[in-house]
């Protein structure tokens, strides 16, 4: 597929903007996810979804609902609320939450996957890229959604915890939000990536590792840091016509 051919409905900025990165031959590309592949936030989407579905017990959820009126409030840290949403599910079985985690993506957020997102993705496969998605929003929602990248198991770094025999445990393995974003990838990966693409304040340390920094979308303190240090940005074409 060429960049021109993104889909039927595509723009020319849209063509020039893959064309754009896929002309910086990158080795190495990360990816947040939530705002950056797609519109919205799936990870709090899944957690609001979630609690309705009766997939956790009422006395999670009674607590559940009330530490995130605390995160709203500013009382509780980001770090700690993308870490609790994931340990919110110790003792249940990680096949149950992953099968709710794609019944939900597929159908509330797989229509809002930016189309030149996705093209790019599967380009800079093609061109010998390694691909990676880094999220803070839980693994299971992460896994769900990379069936439509073609981004395997094994290249995500997501908010994460420990299972055993099957059984989600409350042992943390990463939050990946802020600083953890590139500290995850100097673990994992073992180098900064030569491109990266963020959508929020929370990707702006993971932006900052990356030879060519790219802002999608980006919120109003991504475009003030991405102006200072004179990085590109790109509005999918989904949102310019919004």
């Amino acid at each position: 597929m060429n960049a021109t051919n993104v889909s039927s409905n595509s723009s020319a900025q849209a063509a020039k903007f893959i064309d754009s990165v896929l002309q910086l031959q990158p080795r190495l590309a990360v990816f947040d996810c939530d705002g950056t592949l797609w519109a919205g936030d799936a990870g709090e989407g899944f957690f609001t979804w979630e609690m309705k579905q009766g997939l956790i017990s009422d006395e999670i959820v009674r607590w559940a609902r009330a530490r995130y009126a605390d995160y709203l409030a500013g009382k509780v840290s980001e770090d700690d609320m993308c870490g609790e949403m994931v340990t919110m599910h110790r003792g249940l079985r990680e096949s149950e939450v992953l099968r709710a985690a794609h019944q939900y993506f597929d159908g509330h957020i797989a229509s809002q996957i930016f189309p030149e997102m996705r093209a790019l993705v599967h380009r800079l496969q093609e061109s010998g890229c390694d691909v990676w998605a880094v999220s803070s929003t839980n693994e299971w929602v992460i896994r769900a959604s990379m069936k439509h990248f073609g981004i395997p198991e094994q290249k995500i770094l997501a908010a994460a915890v420990r299972v055993v025999d099957g059984k989600i445990t409350d042992e943390l393995i990463r939050v990946p939000s802020g600083e953890g974003k590139p500290r995850a990838i100097l673990d994992v990966i073992g180098r900064g990536p030569d491109i990266a693409f963020g959508n929020s304040i929370w990707d702006a340390a993971m932006l900052g590792i990356s030879r060519h920094p790219f802002a999608l979308n980006p919120t109003a303190q991504l475009q003030k840091i991405a102006e200072q240090n004179k990085w590109p940005t790109y509005l999918p074409d989904s949102l310019g016509k919004a």
